[in-house]
């Protein structure tokens, strides 16, 4: 049946063809003479490997391979140099060969949903023009930082794996609009996380989340989910104060970022000859109430933000604990601000 349809194509020099449900356990080598074929579907049936002759579809833009017996990424993709979009959803895929990735350059969606990957190749980021990707219901307990370098990524789904944080480095995903990672164990999202200044549609569902990064009220979010964890509330309770003792590598750097400030300070020339210290102090913070910067987490605090009036949300009302970091216990005295500190339990 599938030969013959093949022959159908080959004779009518068909761009689309269709192998959907056919039962098929492997691929008639005769696949490689339809080299002017834009689309291959052939999900739903039982193959577990191709055929060399594959590598000559180099026209072939589109490929579902979706609900299949594959084991291992097809290394044999790489040489379609002209595929778009992939689809390999509902194989038995564990393991994606990092040089397997090689020659994905136009690859702009790839859909991986309902494998069996424990991990992601350093060579994710070879996907250089990918805008959609999905690896959701797999079983990936972390995502590699080079992941974080394909820029070009606009939506990304990854849930119902066993994800416990994202990569620090977040924020480099610059066109990222939309980012489905709930059904996780992810206890708290990237800081980074606020430099997605695209990112309008986050779903957290269903995670181990206490309260959100400081700059969640810069993003364009149109639509937050956030059900299912274990939110601060706020309700008050007694605390005791402890002493404030700074270590002199913060008071130092204190000092040092506040005579950063001054333009005609001595010190801005001086620390051009000290890259380590320019990157060490480039990881500080800003405290919420008086601005000054800090090296260390002194205070963290929250804020309680209304969905609706301060997030402009459509999706969801209430109120949403949003991080907050304070440089003393004098500025958590002043008055003026409605921030609260933290307690553990």
């Amino acid at each position: 049946m599938a030969d013959a349809l093949l022959l159908l194509a080959l004779k009518g020099q068909s761009k689309h063809l269709t192998l959907c449900n056919k039962n098929l356990e492997k691929i008639p080598q005769i696949i490689g003479k339809l080299d002017f074929i834009c689309q291959l579907q052939l999900k739903n049936n039982k193959i577990k490997t191709l055929p060399i002759e594959i590598c000559n579809l180099h026209n072939l833009q589109i490929l579902n391979l979706g609900n299949n017996a594959l084991e291992e990424f097809p290394s044999l993709l790489q040489h379609l140099q002209s595929l778009q979009k992939l689809h390999l959803f509902g194989n038995n895929i564990s393991l994606i060969d990092g040089n397997s990735l090689n020659g994905f350059k136009k690859l702009k969606l790839l859909n991986m949903n309902g494998n069996k990957l424990k991990t992601l190749p350093p060579e994710i980021c070879k996907l250089e023009s990918i805008e959609h990707l999905s690896i959701d219901k797999n079983q990936l307990n972390e995502l590699p930082v080079e992941f974080c370098a394909l820029i070009t990524l606009k939506e990304f789904h990854v849930a119902a794996n066993c994800l416990t944080s994202l990569p620090l480095e977040m924020g480099y995903l610059i066109n990222l609009e939309s980012l489905y990672i709930q059904q996780n164990k992810i206890r708290e999202l990237p800081e980074s996380l606020g430099k997605c200044y695209r990112l309008r549609y986050l779903d957290v569902g269903a995670n181990e989340l206490r309260i959100f990064p400081t700059e969640l009220s810069s993003l364009p979010l149109r639509e937050l989910y956030c059900e299912e964890n274990p939110l601060l509330q706020n309700l008050p309770v007694f605390s005791v104060q402890e002493e404030e003792i700074l270590s002199l590598k913060e008071l130092c750097a204190r000092f040092v970022m506040k005579e950063l400030k001054d333009r005609g300070s001595s010190m801005r020339r001086n620390i051009r000859s000290y890259p380590d210290v320019r990157n060490m102090l480039a990881q500080s913070s800003k405290c919420a109430v008086c601005s000054n910067a800090f090296l260390n987490t002194w205070l963290e605090c929250v804020k309680f933000v209304d969905a609706k009036k301060d997030l402009r949300l459509v999706s969801m009302s209430g109120l949403i604990p949003v991080r907050a970091l304070l440089c003393s216990y004098k500025c958590f005295n002043a008055a003026g601000h409605s921030y609260y500190g933290v307690a553990f339990p």
